[in-house]
């Protein structure tokens, strides 16, 4: 019977950092682009609504929440395994250490193509010892869907005082729906690929090495349009884009 022994640790002195992103267009600007783009949000099949149908109940600056994380995930264990060697048709067993391994049975389909000319096989059943080191950066955006990290960070596009400008716009801050230790799962899942049943001596190690909190500032405007029909244009600050 196989013992199986499992050490499994998870170091958390990581850094954490918060980031505020800098808005490349401020709201005089946002009101331009809808201007530009209202009438698109209520046409139909049949019909365009005229711009003077459409008027803009409300316009907020929102700072959304992008959780990063990043981290190692570190494996040591035995497992089985079979390697299969070749020897000559004259070989009926491998004799090694204190093994004794027979070559393998020849179907009659095989004996009746080849002979006594092909090659013997023999399977070696040892174990083998494993190292294993991933690394990963994940992403998510602050409903926690996972994606791909659309912005660069460096002095030019990050605020220098990031609490300040949360602290200021608090109301309107709009932290991700995943906890720390969410994505702290979710990365560890990504790390640490399935292992083969027949394992002993495992032991595992998680280092997690970053998370870091990136708020992108998203201007969100409510529009009212003919028979009061309601609609939602999000604008990235950031790209100058519609989302």
């Amino acid at each position: 019977m196989t013992t199986y022994i499992f050490c499994i640790s998870l170091k958390k002195n990581h850094n954490q950092k918060t980031i505020v992103l800098r808005k490349k267009i401020d709201e005089t600007e946002v009101l331009e682009i809808i201007e530009d783009k209202k009438t698109a949000l209520f046409k139909s099949l049949f019909s365009r609504p005229k711009k003077t149908d459409i008027h803009i109940h409300s316009i907020k600056l929102y700072y959304e929440c992008i959780l990063m994380i990043s981290g190692k995930y570190m494996a040591n264990y035995f497992r089985k395994a079979t390697h299969s060697i070749s020897v000559h048709s004259n070989v009926s067993e491998v004799v090694l250490g204190d093994g004794t391994f027979p070559v393998r049975t020849k179907s009659n389909f095989k004996k009746a193509i080849v002979g006594k000319r092909g090659k013997n096989k023999v399977d070696l059943k040892l174990e083998e010892h494993v190292f294993v080191e991933n690394e990963d950066e994940l992403t998510f955006d602050h409903h926690g869907r996972e994606i791909k990290f659309p912005f660069k960070l460096n002095s030019k596009t990050t605020e220098n005082y990031p609490n300040r400008v949360l602290e200021k716009n608090a109301s309107n801050v709009k932290n991700s729906e995943l906890t720390h230790d969410d994505v702290i799962k979710k990365l560890q899942i990504s790390l640490k690929k399935p292992l083969q049943d027949e394992v002993r001596k495992l032991e595992e190690e998680f280092v997690l090495r970053e998370i870091s909190e990136v708020f992108v500032p998203i201007y969100e405007a409510r529009l009212i349009g003919p028979k009061k029909k309601v609609a939602i244009i999000r604008i990235d600050s950031v790209r100058n884009k519609i989302l």
